[in-house]
Formats: C-alpha cells, sequence, structure tokens
C-alpha cells in the first residue's frame, strides 16, 4: 500500500535532510501530520525565514543576518588573527568555548579531490583577498577537521599564506581523555605529538 501523496510528498523532503532515512523521514511526516496547526505554520515560517533572512557575511563567509556579520563588525575582537573553519557551525562551538577572541573566515568545505571538489569550489579567494587587504593580521589558524580532506585543505592554505610572511598555525589534534594509544588512529596520534606541551 502507498502512503497517500501529501505524505509521500514529505517523506521525500524530509529525507533530503542529510543522516535522514526513510525509516526516520516516515517517522517525523507522521509525527508532522498529528503536529497542531499553530506548529505546522511555525515550522513552516522557519523553514521560509532561514532562506529568506540568512545569508553569508561578504567578509568572512559566516551565515548572518546583518552585512557583515556582527563578529566582523565588532572592533574589539583581535584584528591580527583569523581563524579558519570549514563551516559556520564550527564557528559557534569556537565561541562557545569563550577563548578565542579573534575573528574568523568559513570555507563552506574543503578541497577534496574523491569528492572531485578542488580549491575553486570552497571560500578562498575571498579569505586571499581578505589578507592582501588588511595587513594588520598576522596569523591565520587553520582549524579544519583533522581528516584526509581537512589535512590537505589546511596544507594547501599553508602552501598559499606562507610565502605572503603571515604565521600560519593549525589547530592541536590530540588524544581525548581517557583514550588508549593502540585505538587511537594514526592522525591523531601524530598530531597529538606535534601538539605537544612542556611540561
Amino acid at each position: 500500500m502507498q502512503y497517500p501523496e501529501p505524505i509521500a510528498r514529505l517523506i521525500d523532503s524530509y529525507m533530503k535532510l542529510p543522516g535522514i532515512g526513510e525509516k526516520s523521514a516516515t517517522r517525523l511526516a507522521f509525527y508532522t501530520l498529528g503536529m497542531s496547526d499553530a506548529d505546522v505554520d511555525n515550522f513552516a515560517k522557519s523553514l521560509r525565514a532561514v532562506k529568506r533572512d540568512l545569508h553569508y557575511c561578504s567578509v568572512c563567509g559566516n551565515i548572518t543576518e546583518d552585512d557583515p556579520c556582527p563578529i566582523c563588525k565588532d572592533k574589539t575582537r583581535d584584528q591580527s588573527r583569523v581563524l579558519v573553519v570549514e563551516r559556520s557551525r564550527d564557528i559557534m562551538a569556537m565561541e562557545r568555548m569563550k577563548e578565542y577572541h579573534g575573528l574568523y573566515h568559513v570555507l563552506h568545505g574543503t578541497i577534496s579531490p574523491s569528492e572531485g571538489t578542488g580549491p575553486q569550489d570552497i571560500n578562498l579567494e575571498s579569505l586571499l583577498k581578505r589578507l592582501e587587504a588588511h595587513k594588520e593580521i598576522q596569523e591565520v589558524i587553520v582549524a579544519t577537521n583533522a581528516s584526509l580532506d581537512g589535512e590537505t585543505t589546511a596544507q594547501y592554505l599553508a602552501h598559499l599564506i606562507k610565502p605572503a610572511g603571515i604565521k600560519v598555525t593549525r589547530l592541536a589534534h590530540g588524544l581525548s581523555a581517557g583514550a588508549d594509544i593502540d585505538y587511537t588512529d594514526e592522525v591523531t596520534l601524530f598530531r597529538a605529538v606535534q601538539g605537544r606541551t612542556e611540561m
């Protein structure tokens, strides 16, 4: 038996979300069916508002309602450092930490030869122009993930930026508390050794 067309379309819509398969989409569709009209209206309004009201900051590429974004406009932040991340949600994680007070730049992805993604496919050109235009930037902190694509992107960034005399650093990636060395992957172990500090 097939689902009625409105439910089938809603299931298909939910399946377009990352990590949502057919079973989860079906569960969400039937949950939506049981929601009040007011809740469904608010849900739909929220979806429309995200697409209508948010855009990318012309300076850093973060999602924002204003351009430039509040972080780029904040002159109390350290203007000499730019932390480069893969996605906007990475900025949210860094801001929750409350330890970094510099600026950001969002790449919106990584260089991934296996996925066919090259330097031209990420928000790299605007970073290079930004570094050229703002001579007060003395350090670029690369905070891409500790994956093959993240490492590839980090190395490529360092290759492009270092010749300009700007310091390029990488976030230390290491062992999590309680981790067994023999169960830890090589990239994490390498980062743990490289990022070691004196005791």
